[in-house]
């Protein structure tokens, strides 16, 4: 959940704009906002009210009817739709409000892989039925939740310390993601791609890889089983 609390997230909204504006300006106003956009969160959120920037990567208009406007959006974790809406009606020299909000992705889950609690009820009683077909497509492995996030690759003598809840030095890294920025959330992985663990970078890619020493990832959450990878330097 950590992992996916920060991931980027698309929306279907549908904006109601208060008066009527020609579909070219909102369309050209669409454009503004991609990239970085400053947003003070609404007064009813579960955060402190202060400006902060999140960024745009697309925004898409799919139908204009009237005064109301579906559209699709991709965007930073935290962003505010609601508020989005009303820096829209704005810019359009007016107002608007969201009306309805879907959220589409959150990181490498989208609404083509939706099931509710009778598709998963089903699926096991034909899993006991020994139909596994049907669960084996709901169940996803961990790794899948977190494909988006960088990552880590450590050698096999490594695993069984992490495992113990030892932090991640520069020795037992094989190879980085590039782009690894400091105190950023990092997988570390087997090099059978498994999910090891989860934490903090105390380097950035260039550091981990140039550095002969020092502590890289300080490990936060573990997943993988102590004794999954014997410690052959105890052996």
């Amino acid at each position: 959940m950590e992992a996916l609390l920060k991931s980027g997230k698309e929306y279907i909204c549908l904006m109601h704009i208060h008066t009527k504006v020609q579909q070219s300006k909102i369309h050209k106003v669409a454009k503004q906002f991609l990239g970085k956009i400053t947003q003070m969160p609404p007064v009813k959120s579960a955060i402190k009210r202060q400006l902060r920037q999140r960024e745009i990567y697309y925004l898409e208009i799919l139908e204009i009817k009237d005064q109301d406007v579906l559209f699709k959006v991709g965007c930073q974790a935290g962003t505010y739709i609601r508020t989005l809406c009303v820096g829209f009606g704005k810019e359009l020299g007016t107002n608007a409000h969201m009306q309805q909000l879907i959220r589409t992705k959150a990181g490498p889950f989208n609404d083509k892989e939706w099931y509710s609690l009778q598709d998963i009820k089903d699926a096991y009683q034909l899993y006991r039925e020994e139909k596994e077909e049907q669960l084996k497509k709901i169940l996803k492995p961990i790794e899948f939740a977190i494909q988006h996030l960088p990552k880590v690759w450590v050698n096999d003598n490594t695993i069984d310390s992490i495992c113990h809840g030892a932090s991640l030095k520069v020795p037992g890294i094989i190879k980085v993601h590039s782009k690894i920025e400091k105190e950023e959330l990092v997988a570390i992985m087997t090099l059978k791609e498994e999910l090891v663990a989860l934490g903090t970078s105390k380097m950035n890619s260039e550091e981990m890889i140039k550095n002969q020493k020092g502590l890289a990832i300080k490990t936060t959450k573990v997943f993988m089983d102590r004794n999954t990878y014997p410690n052959f330097k105890k052996a």
